[in-house]
């Protein structure tokens, strides 16, 4: 219904009487306790204003708006239950307008009379942070989708490169699957501390009025299915040119019920990692150190290519899957704070400048060692960065985040080149050395540079925080080699083997394994 500017200005100071308080903003995330996500006091319009603005800014009494307000009103009611509430002096307004504002107007006193506790705890949908977890949901698939893809397929031999995209688009396609029918289950049901329950297969129970945090259950459930579809993703870089495809997605069905979703409960589901205090963002822990440590195993058990030298055949399209990745990553570390505000301008901006950081240093590392700086160089080094803030994004400031893009530049490079020559180990795409080494290094000092000292927000004595990180990474380390072993073995049990035979290899794995090419050769025209 419609009003005219002056009745709606009439009503707005009528409501702005009403006595205000300054509401606490009680930011959701996916960690339990309080420590888990800075607490922020912002300052709020008053309730009344909020009211009236929603109400009669449009000239439009939205029901909406009138549902929004009763919430307030009820919460309001219930902080101040034994105040007594004045009078309202009703302002001048013409009859007809009267009649169609009673009802809201009854609406909102009856609110504050019957109001209760149990109205203030209700749970309600937020559009902003809607709209912006809807965003970054598709913001981490696309870094899948043809981010990874593009990443990685322009780093090997132009006869693999479909080989590369077919599993990165497979995983994509089966991990959805998976999540759905019961990964999310596990990963985010009540269960135990080690382990979710079957609650929820086939998302039982969540309905268009489920809702977690201040969005609704359906898009949470969505935004991390995008997070275990790139988990295993990840390791395609270990295995190329040299792994069947039916063994990497058997491997990878394996895998996620035996690593990802135990570590996915561990840390964000409420099992016992949460339960003593580990933090991990946006998932150094979950995401990072267990690919990394999953594609260690499996490059080992795989043995070297019989040509494993790094032979990039486009590197324009590493460049640009580099930028799909980085962009990507907004919505990856951004979209944990699973609410459109400052938590979340803190984790993108950490994300912009600790991955800008370690760019620069990794160059500078070529400059030093080859006298002349490297693209590949420089978009290896980007994702060392981004790899690393992504557990601390929203615990560090600008310092912190400055500090961990260099030192992991550094110490991934050290293990992408010095410790991989040295063992022998043909982590072809440096999974390991930049993924799982960046998830690791950015978990522990997620302690350090996570304090007010280094301009963080984390209220935990230093030396306490770091040494639950360090804790939990060792754990998750040792866990996953341990569980990756087995997955392996049971893999090539059921597949006659992990390895392609020689001669897929001569002709390359996009033939050999799904009979296409990504370049097509033409023939020379027929002379006269």
């Amino acid at each position: 219904r419609r009003f005219s500017a002056t009745t709606s200005t009439k009503m707005a100071t009528m409501m702005c009487s009403l006595p205000t308080v300054m509401p606490i903003a009680a930011k959701a995330g996916r960690q339990p306790t309080m420590r888990s996500r800075v607490a922020r006091v912002s300052a709020k319009p008053t309730v009344a204003r909020q009211f009236a603005g929603a109400a009669f800014g449009s000239n439009v009494l939205s029901k909406s708006a009138i549902k929004r307000t009763s919430l307030a009103l009820r919460a309001r009611a219930s902080v101040n239950s034994e105040e007594a509430l004045p009078a309202v002096q009703p302002a001048p307004v013409a009859k007809s307008a009267a009649l169609k504002v009673a009802p809201a107007v009854l609406a909102a006193a009856a609110c504050l009379v019957s109001a209760g506790p149990a109205a203030a705890a209700g749970a309600t949908i937020v559009a902003a942070d809607t709209a912006w977890i809807l965003t970054s949901t598709a913001l981490v698939l696309m870094m899948t989708i043809p981010g990874l893809g593009a990443f990685y397929g322009g780093l090997v031999k132009k006869e693999n490169i479909v080989s590369v995209l077919m599993q990165c688009f497979a995983c994509c396609c089966m991990i959805s699957v998976l999540w759905f029918a019961v990964g999310y289950s596990l990963s985010f049901g009540t269960g135990n501390a080690f382990i979710g329950d079957f609650s929820k297969v086939f998302l039982k129970g969540v309905t268009p009025l489920s809702v977690t945090g201040t969005i609704p259950e359906a898009l949470w459930a969505l935004f991390q299915c995008t997070f275990a579809i790139i988990t295993p993703a990840l390791m395609i870089g270990s295995f190329v040119e040299r792994m069947k495809f039916n063994a990497v997605m058997t491997y990878f069905a394996l895998w996620m019920f035996a690593v990802y979703f135990p570590a996915c409960h561990w840390v964000w589901g409420g099992g016992f990692m949460s339960q003593m205090g580990v933090l991990d963002f946006a998932g150094g822990i979950v995401v990072h150190i267990t690919a990394g440590i999953g594609a260690l195993v499996g490059c080992i058990m795989l043995g070297p290519r019989k040509d494993d030298s790094m032979a990039v055949h486009n590197l324009m399209l590493t460049c640009l899957g580099t930028g799909l990745l980085w962009v990507g990553w907004y919505g990856f570390n951004g979209g944990s704070a699973v609410v459109a505000g400052a938590d979340a301008a803190f984790a993108v901006l950490a994300s912009q400048i600790s991955a800008a950081t370690a760019a620069c240093v990794w160059m500078l590392q070529d400059i030093k060692q080859d006298g002349k700086s490297s693209l590949l160089g420089a978009c290896t080094g980007s994702i060392a960065g981004l790899a690393a803030v992504t557990p601390a994004a929203g615990f560090v400031g600008p310092v912190g985040a400055l500090c961990i893009g260099a030192i992991s530049s550094v110490v991934c490079r050290f293990f992408s080149f010095t410790i991989k020559e040295k063992f022998k180990y043909d982590d072809s795409l440096d999974v390991f050395g930049v993924h799982g080494v960046g998830g690791f290094v950015g978990t522990i000092l997620l302690g350090v540079f996570g304090s007010p000292v280094f301009g963080g927000f984390n209220a935990v004595p230093i030396l306490t925080q770091t040494s639950i990180q360090t804790a939990a990474a060792f754990f998750t380390v040792a866990y996953t080699a341990i569980a990756s072993y087995i997955c392996l073995k049971l893999t090539g049990a059921i597949c006659g083997g992990i390895r392609a035979p020689p001669e897929a290899e001569a002709v390359g794995m996009d033939e050999y394994s799904h009979g296409e090419t990504i370049y097509v050769e033409s023939s020379p025209a027929p002379t006269a």
